[in-house]
């Protein structure tokens, strides 16, 4: 610190980094406690799924292709997952009174979730967004998520006109016991556009009306289009 300049201002830059530091850490764990709750189905399905049973990792030999420049920040209209048949609306979701993500309600099953507090899809950084497996009767937006295979494509239609476009590049089904939420959420590459695609997994346990696992398929922006 300099003769001239004023202790209040080191203070005040000193509190702002500490404050961020803070909501990052509040966040994190709200995360992480997302990643173990999600799975909880208060009117879910009394039997497991059939789609959401193992990792699939990437497999060896997967030629992907180079990430591009990610484009500038704009909300999510639409998510399109050809590979799965799936054409979805996105909502912007919160925060719930515990600090996890808020997914859509049981009633709009066909509806993905986007964590509007954190990055818009195609910007840099990693956007995140949440999706049921089933409801009481009958399968919901991302029932199939754990067959996406790496390389296949994902796409988020954007208010600006624009159509990023992600390829799959780990499909990973982590069991609530070894969540780690800066593992699944955090940014792979930096300076990258990436995409977090999350849902129910595992098997569906009676006691706890729960699953006992989350599917986490990672992407990152490869291409536009208009």
């Amino acid at each position: 610190m300099s003769e001239h300049s004023d202790p209040s201002e080191h203070g005040t830059r000193t509190s702002g980094r500490l404050l961020t530091v803070v909501a990052w850490a509040v966040l994190l764990l709200g995360l992480w406690l997302w990643g173990r709750e999600v799975t909880d189905v208060r009117n879910g399905i009394s039997a497991p799924t059939t789609g959401d049973v193992a990792a699939v990792g990437r497999p060896p030999g997967v030629e992907l292709p180079p990430a591009v420049k990610p484009l500038g920040a704009a909300r999510p209209q639409r998510l399109d997952i050809p590979g799965l048949g799936v054409q979805a609306p996105v909502v912007a979701r919160g925060l719930d009174q515990d600090g996890a993500i808020d997914p859509p309600p049981y009633d709009q099953a066909g509806v993905v979730g986007w964590y509007a507090a954190g990055t818009r899809p195609g910007a840099a950084g990693t956007a995140l967004m949440v999706g049921h497996v089933d409801t009481e009767t009958r399968p919901a937006v991302f029932y199939k998520l754990s067959s996406v295979k790496p390389g296949e494509t994902i796409r988020v239609i954007r208010d600006d006109g624009k159509v990023a476009e992600f390829t799959v590049d780990d499909v990973q089904v982590v069991t609530r016991d070894h969540f780690d939420a800066q593992q699944a959420y955090g940014t792979r590459q930096s300076g990258r556009a990436e995409l977090r695609l999350v849902t129910c997994g595992g098997t569906f346990d009676r006691a706890s009306r729960s699953y006992t696992a989350n599917v986490i398929v990672s992407a990152y922006l490869t291409g536009t289009g208009l």
